[in-house]
């Protein structure tokens, strides 16, 4: 059986998006025919970075956020976005399940062989950020590194010797260095939670993470240092220096599979996110049909209410002139 084919197009996505090739293409690429069209898309993913979506009329829309950003959903007909709605047009699509996608889960799930880790974890704590305006994060990286020296590889505090638009060429080869990793969000909300922990995760560089704070929902608390565990930035940091202080702390943190049981978390499915797109496409055609016919009704709302007013100026006119 031939696939369905499917007009899709993609607008207001970061710098340097790739419409042809990326995470939607490369998981719904072997369910349908899919055919890039930037003219007349039936179905339309858009995101936060222009408001170019607008233009696409007859589109169904799909809002999808790698930030921050509350879903709409009285502007769009569906939305995948980090947050924890009960809703059916909505769909929780964390931004890190992007990133496992590309390495796989399996780099999450295999055993760990914690004499090689030990071994291969000769220097102290990481970070490699290029947000400078998230104050919490550099809060930390000062209030830690007061105590013992930290590694800044990006271009934020960078104290590596790299200058200014420059960061390591290897972040993942970076990070494998160190015991622990910095793993702060730009900023913190329910359900937010972007690549920044399961980087760290996959070199087995232990996370200290601030952000979600309802990340323990989604990954082993036993297996990260949760900075939302602790009243203050400088309680957490004191609490990452007795962990590295103690041989025997260190490696019964490192031995902790970073899911519960080992098993990945729902949002690592990516079965549920084809289903979620077959049933968008499935009423597709309908949607718009519902949606051309609420328009129509619309419009002649608005042409007899100007009728009738017409009709009632002239009656006026009409009567006033006896």
């Amino acid at each position: 059986m031939s696939k369905k084919d499917v007009r899709l197009y993609f607008a207001d996505f970061w710098p340097g998006f790739n419409v042809e090739d990326n995470f939607f293409v490369q998981l719904l690429s072997p369910h349908y025919n899919l055919i890039i069209d930037p003219v007349s898309p039936e179905f339309l993913i858009y995101g936060v970075y222009s408001s170019t979506f607008t233009k696409f009329k007859n589109a169904v829309k799909i809002f999808f956020t790698a930030e921050n950003v509350r879903p709409n959903l009285s502007v769009c007909d569906y939305a995948l976005t980090f947050d924890i709605l009960s809703d059916k047009r909505h769909l929780r699509l964390p931004l890190y399940s992007l990133y496992t996608s590309v390495w796989g889960v399996d780099a999450l799930l295999k055993p760990k062989n914690i004499d090689e880790i030990v071994s291969q974890k000769t220097k102290f704590c990481n970070m490699v950020v290029s947000n400078p305006h998230a104050k919490e994060r550099l809060d930390f990286f000062k209030i830690l590194g007061d105590l013992k020296r930290v590694d800044s590889g990006g271009n934020v505090l960078n104290n590596i010797g790299y200058k200014l638009g420059r960061t390591v060429d290897d972040k993942c080869q970076f990070i494998n260095q160190y015991r622990f990793t910095i793993a702060f969000e730009n900023s913190s909300y329910p359900g937010y939670t972007t690549e920044k922990i399961v980087e760290p995760m996959r070199m087995n560089s232990i996370p200290i993470y601030w952000g979600n704070p309802r990340i323990t929902e989604e990954f082993n608390p036993k297996s990260f240092i949760n900075v939302h565990d602790f009243s203050t930035l400088k309680e957490a940091a004191e609490y990452v220096i007795d962990i590295d202080n103690s041989p025997e702390k260190y490696k019964a943190l490192i031995k902790e599979h970073w899911f519960v049981n080992n098993v990945a978390n729902e949002y690592l499915n990516y079965d549920r996110v084809v289903s979620f797109f077959q049933d968008i496409i499935n009423k597709g055609r309908a949607q718009l049909r519902s949606r051309s016919l609420a328009q129509l009704a619309a419009v002649s709302e608005v042409r007899y209410k100007k009728t009738k007013a017409r009709i009632t100026r002239k009656s006026y006119c009409h009567t006033s002139s006896w």
